[in-house]
């Protein structure tokens, strides 16, 4: 997949995730709506599959979006060109929990420079058939004047709470978070 295509994949992303700058901490550090009585937007992706699985082929789009994503058999369960259902799953879990981290490390009073985070989805063959079963994050920060055990506990409050992360609570979810200095 050429970084153009996973940029623009990721600017289209962020667009869809924007709803997410009307959370803020409250005195619990827990994410609650403003007051502003502001209901959020709705987000729509579409899909649109050809043939059937083997040789068939098909293709993602975000709604108010240019940008297609080609998937297949091939870029799903082999080594295939194009994207799949995990690589948007993670691009979202990533994008979700880098902004929740920003906001939780925001709410503690620190400044993040930068936040890094990659998802990596595993879909695994279970009981006949395939089911995502886990997601880790592999984080990397640059926040000044926060010492590790603090960034480690912030980290790990955004990585249980982030929206993703909730509703994806139905698997394993495991993170790695490094303070780069």
């Amino acid at each position: 997949m050429s970084f153009r295509l996973i940029t623009s994949f990721f600017c289209c992303f962020v667009e869809v995730l924007v709803c997410f700058r009307h959370l803020v901490c409250d005195t619990k550090d827990s994410y609650i709506l403003n007051q502003k009585n502001h209901s959020m937007k709705i987000n729509k992706a579409h899909a649109f599959w050809k043939g059937n699985l083997k040789d068939g082929n098909g293709r993602m789009q975000f709604e108010k979006s240019d940008t297609e994503f080609p998937f297949s058999f091939k870029s799903r369960f082999e080594d295939g060109v194009g994207a799949n259902p995990e690589m948007l799953i993670g691009s979202a879990h990533a994008g979700c929990f880098s902004m929740a981290f920003s906001n939780i490390l925001d709410g503690e009073g620190f400044d993040p420079k930068e936040v890094k985070a990659v998802a990596s989805i595993k879909l695994d063959q279970v009981d006949g058939g395939f089911k995502i079963i886990e997601s880790h994050l592999d984080v990397e920060a640059k926040i000044p004047d926060i010492d590790d055990d603090k960034f480690q506990e912030l980290a790990t409050k955004a990585k249980e709470n982030c929206p993703v992360s909730q509703a994806l609570s139905a698997i394993k979810i495991t993170m790695d978070a490094k303070l780069k200095s």
